[in-house]
């Protein structure tokens, strides 16, 4: 199966093909190349990559500059789940159509264990492997029993190499894992739970042990006080709920040392020591003592910290912009604007290319049939590029 995506930047396919070829990309028939335009506020051009029929959340650059994508199961039965960006544009699923295969109307056929249920995001570890997050809840309306999963997927072979399947006591009823960063020395991975009791997962991969920690803890909940707005008023279900989505965005520092994390329901910025999290027998009371606030920094989805290891990003869903923070500026460090467009509606994960561009979908949730009563089911998306963002 060949599902064609619109790949839009000319002399972009070489890049995410890592290929040293000279000869030029194929053009698919509805590739219309477009010139990068310059974003409305700041300094960075963005630069629309591809556009999708369905609606995406997660990309990751591997560091030979493979593009992978991801489409969850949220307002539409997606065909495809996990996909390789190719050189012509075209997606392929990843690793294979038989984990592709899964759809709601078949769950009672398929094993939920060994393919895509509800995928989240897709991360690449930069040793060599693609690691995939599924949730497993379709229309973040319930688990499907046996499929919460995280799986790795060996780059040179494109085949799966381990499965770490989250039992209940993990993925508990009403959870929604969101995504995960991994550790520099390739023994640990982290995730954030945004379902109804937000929490942080460590996953000890050799292993494949995990355990939740701060569990309902402040850091990890909604932030009272907050409301999600967008297009300048509050982001509300079609019956009037507010939004609250609980531990979402994360990110590791360059060195490791640090783990950030936030609600997207929330304007906080916390962290922790890393070590402190992977210490065996740490007290939840003890644990929590640790969790440092770091600045307010308002609501957002992705976060991202740069190679160098001090700029980190933010993906501001109120104000379809990128924001970055300087780390080393403390808590007080100022929030700045590096780029703001009307096309990044709801810019939603980050990831970074072999050639320093920063990766970002715009997963247009606000737009979604979740608030929208008249929104398609499939939703349009995009992917975009910023080339060696300069903040």
């Amino acid at each position: 199966m060949r599902i064609t995506a619109m790949l839009l930047v000319p002399g972009l396919a070489l890049v995410f093909a890592g290929l040293t070829s000279t000869s030029a990309p194929a053009q698919t028939p509805a590739a219309a190349p477009t010139r990068p335009e310059q974003a409305r506020t700041g300094a960075a051009v963005l630069q629309q990559v591809a556009r999708f029929e369905h609606q995406v959340t997660g990309v990751t650059v591997s560091e030979r500059g493979r593009v992978f994508v991801n489409f969850p199961r949220w307002t539409e039965d997606a065909p495809l789940s996990v996909a390789e960006v190719m050189q012509d544009g075209s997606l392929r699923p990843y690793p294979d159509a038989q984990w592709n295969a899964w759809r709601n109307v078949r769950r009672d056929e398929l094993d939920p264990g060994e393919h895509w249920v509800c995928v989240q995001s897709v991360v690449a570890d930069g040793r060599g492997s693609v690691w995939v997050v599924d949730p497993a809840a379709p229309a973040v309306d319930g688990l499907v029993p046996g499929g919460p999963k995280l799986v790795r997927i060996d780059l040179a072979s494109d085949r799966v190499t381990q499965v770490i399947r989250f039992g209940q006591d993990v993925a508990i009823p009403g959870s929604y894992l969101n995504d995960v960063r991994f550790s520099p020395d390739g023994k640990h991975a982290f995730l954030t739970d945004a379902g109804q009791r937000g929490a942080l997962v460590v996953v000890e991969l050799a292993s494949g042990r995990a355990r939740r920690v701060l569990d309902g803890h402040p850091s990890t909940q909604p932030e009272k006080g907050v409301t999600v707005r967008t297009d300048g008023k509050p982001l509300r279900y079609p019956d009037g709920r507010p939004v609250l989505f609980a531990a979402d965005s994360i990110a590791l520092s360059g060195d490791g040392a640090w783990l950030y994390w936030k609600a997207l329901t929330g304007s906080t910025l916390y962290r922790i020591r890393s070590a402190a999290l992977t210490t065996p027998g740490m007290a939840a009371d003890d644990l929590a003592r640790q969790v440092q606030p770091w600045g307010k920094v308002g609501p957002t989805d992705g976060l991202w910290v740069g190679r160098g290891g001090d700029t980190l990003y933010l993906s501001a869903i109120e104000d379809n912009a990128i924001k970055t923070r300087k780390l080393s500026q403390g808590p007080n460090g100022a929030v700045r604007t590096l780029l703001q467009d009307p096309r990044l509606r709801w810019p939603d994960t980050f990831s970074e290319g072999p050639d320093g561009s920063l990766y970002v979908t715009s997963s247009r949730i606000q737009d979604s049939a979740f608030f929208n009563r008249d929104a398609p089911l499939a939703l349009p998306t995009q992917l975009w590029r910023l080339p060696r963002p300069r903040d």
